[in-house]
């Protein structure tokens, strides 16, 4: 139900991605920019670890195409020629006019650059299979278990090897979970589970939102969290929601080996999810507001496990 590839604009997003090793496949660059698309090549340039086609392409791609007038798809064809020299995939640089550049973006005022960028999507990273020391048994179980075999690549995606793992319950805003993306990275956190129902983490808004931090924090989606979530449990890990509800302050929990679910911006954790929790916690607030935003809830969350954990130091 979700896309392999997601779009990132903006020179900075591409940055990051070229910072990050992220799998580009095509950067698309509005023509008429000189300056911008030479620095889009040399930018490329350093994908490849190797200087010789770094420098290749920065003379090669830039300067050729504008001195000589190359056509595109030749500028294309030396790209794959060097790529394949040096065993390095390149992404094709493609230029359009402004007006098809218009229409392939969402923004207003755009930089005049994107990307198709594919998903950082890792299988088979963690140790969830073989929590009795084998796969095949536990898969089987887990399919006994009412469990198909969408959520088992889930699960096979999950590093339970991890302290504390986000999980996001029916997050809605894009600006939202852009914003706690960014905030899980800052705690160098590398994964969060996603809901079905969540908003899309590889829309534009949120993409941009999460200022390139989607290109180092693993989007784990589940097509049932409350049933991942009870495969988890099984890790040792214990469920934490957050919930108005309740007496329990989140300085009250030790946060390790813990997975924290974050509900939706009006109604907060399903009831699902807060059945099978261990802990329902909430924020004490001195104020007469009832509740905070989704993102802002999440970064005191988050900074209270890093807060334990640098006094652990």
């Amino acid at each position: 139900y979700r896309k392999e590839k997601f779009i990132g604009q903006g020179f900075k997003m591409l940055q990051e991605a070229v910072n990050e090793s992220a799998d580009i496949e095509i950067v698309v660059v509005k023509t008429g920019n000189k300056e911008l698309l030479e620095n889009v090549n040399k930018l490329l340039g350093r994908l490849s670890q190797n200087n010789e086609l770094g420098n290749e392409l920065i003379g090669g791609l830039s300067q050729n195409h504008e001195a000589k007038n190359e056509p595109m798809k030749n500028q294309e064809r030396k790209n794959e020629l060097l790529a394949y020299k040096y065993g390095k995939r390149l992404p094709r640089i493609i230029e359009v006019t402004e007006n098809v550049f218009m229409q392939l973006t969402d923004v207003k005022t755009p930089q005049g650059v994107l990307a198709v960028i594919r998903k950082n999507v890792e299988d088979n990273v963690s140790n969830f299979e073989n929590v009795n020391g084998n796969e095949n048994e536990n898969k089987n179980d887990a399919l006994k278990d009412g469990v198909n075999s969408r959520q088992i690549d889930c699960l096979n995606k999950i590093n339970t090897g991890a302290d504390y793992i986000l999980a996001v319950d029916g997050v809605q805003d894009p600006g939202n979970l852009g914003t706690i993306i960014r905030t899980a990275d800052s705690a160098n956190l590398k994964q969060i589970l996603v809901s079905k129902d969540t908003v899309d983490a590889y829309s534009p808004k949120v993409i941009r939102s999460t200022m390139g931090s989607i290109y180092r924090v693993k989007i784990v989606e589940c097509e049932n969290l409350a049933d991942v979530l009870n495969e988890i449990k099984k890790h040792k890990f214990q469920i934490v929601s957050t919930s108005l509800d309740t007496e329990n302050s989140i300085y009250d929990i030790d946060y390790r080996k813990k997975v924290v679910v974050i509900g939706n911006e009006g109604n907060g954790v399903s009831k699902e999810i807060q059945d099978l929790s261990d802990y329902k916690v909430k924020i004490p607030m001195l104020g007469k507001t009832e509740s905070l935003n989704a993102s802002v809830a999440t970064g005191i969350m988050i900074y209270e496990y890093v807060r334990q954990m640098c006094s652990k130091k």
